[in-house]
């Protein structure tokens, strides 16, 4: 699926590929040389949505998996997720509900009213912070799929975007399942949460192998359970929020959970020595201006780290650590500062991740 996200996602997609290694690397680290393997270890990867996914799977000797069908079952996975919710697949469902007339009720597939429930009720739950019919906004910061010549659009342009822009304007159905939107302008774009729900749905697929042991990543977005092929938990990577390489910040273990971390430090742009960052305010019609560089978010399911991560970086280092603080989710905020960077973690991170796990 490719979204009004894709340059931020392109991006990030060698960023993942280097975390991958350092995870591999993290995991092996840990180990005396009297421990073994007792686990096969068994890797696939592929495009999907913009970027590509890599699944990891630890299985006993005599368990392992068949590489290529169960390749073929995720890739089949994945093109479905796409025919819903891509933006860019013009016979989509939800591309035939963005190009639908108001108050007609549009069918589409119980996934993608659950995915678009979710992200209702995070918008309300956030005072409009997070807003999946934010695309109009992004593309007339240069941010969307053709981002032209980087300047700054007239106050007037953000204005008429914002009238077009609000969750207010879409309503669900469930039985059958149908959208319908109340004004013609409205937009859905689901980049913000799409992919941690197809890390789940991947996830869903290999349990239902009786698979136990797995890593899914698909455009930097994780969701893990049991140990890798050493009998450990498996160790990610957070990275480095810097532009001009590429670095670990941190390395946590990851068990039985899901991780989705959001970040403002590659895909921006300078006018007149001010920069302009691709995370939009739909509250405001611009981009934030705070000092949050990236946030990290763990939890149950992929699908709502995603979301809650872009809700964060949204709401910036002060206001968004209170509001993860009073829902209990875990955080971790990375701030720049004048003398570096500041790392900040929600009381909920150490209550999953454990003490011994300050980053």
């Amino acid at each position: 699926m490719i979204s009004v996200k894709q340059t931020q996602t392109l991006l990030c997609r060698a960023a993942a590929l280097l975390l991958l290694g350092l995870m591999q690397t993290a995991c092996e680290s840990d180990q005396t040389a009297s421990v073994t393997d007792t686990f096969n270890k068994q890797q696939i990867e592929g495009p999907t949505m913009g970027t590509s996914y890599h699944i990891t799977v630890c299985t006993k000797p005599d368990n392992a998996v068949e590489e290529p069908a169960l390749q073929q079952e995720v890739d089949q996975l994945l093109q479905e997720i796409n025919q819903q919710m891509s933006t860019y697949i013009k016979t989509s469902e939800l591309s035939r509900f963005n190009q639908s007339e108001p108050d007609q009720w549009i069918n589409v597939s119980p996934s993608v009213v659950k995915v678009v429930d979710a992200s209702l009720k995070l918008s309300k739950d956030s005072a409009d912070a997070f807003d999946m019919t934010v695309g109009p906004l992004v593309n007339i910061w240069h941010f969307g799929p053709n981002p032209g010549k980087k300047t700054l659009p007239a106050a007037s342009r953000i204005e008429a975007a914002r009238k077009s822009v609000g969750y207010q304007h879409i309503e669900v159905q469930h039985d059958p399942p149908a959208l319908k939107k109340l004004i013609p302008e409205v937009y859905v774009d689901l980049s913000a949460i799409a992919k941690g729900y197809a890390v789940d749905m991947v996830a869903e697929l290999l349990e239902s192998h009786s698979i136990e042991n797995y890593l899914v990543e698909i455009g930097g977005e994780m969701r893990a359970r049991g140990h890798n092929n050493q009998g450990l938990p498996w160790k990610v990577g957070i990275e480095k929020p810097v532009s001009e390489t590429r670095v670990v910040q941190s390395v946590v273990p990851l068990s039985n959970l899901s991780m989705a971390t959001s970040g403002n430090y590659r895909n921006f742009f300078e006018v007149d020595g001010v920069s302009y960052s691709h995370t939009i305010d739909p509250r405001t019609g611009w981009p934030v201006k705070h000092t949050l560089a990236s946030v990290t978010v763990v939890g149950e399911t992929c699908m709502n780290c995603d979301a809650v991560a872009t809700c964060l970086m949204v709401l910036g280092p002060e206001e968004g650590y209170n509001w993860a603080k009073e829902r209990k989710i875990a955080a971790y905020f990375i701030v720049k500062t004048g003398n570096g960077f500041q790392e900040r973690y929600s009381p909920r991170w150490h209550e999953l991740l454990g003490e011994e796990n300050k980053l």
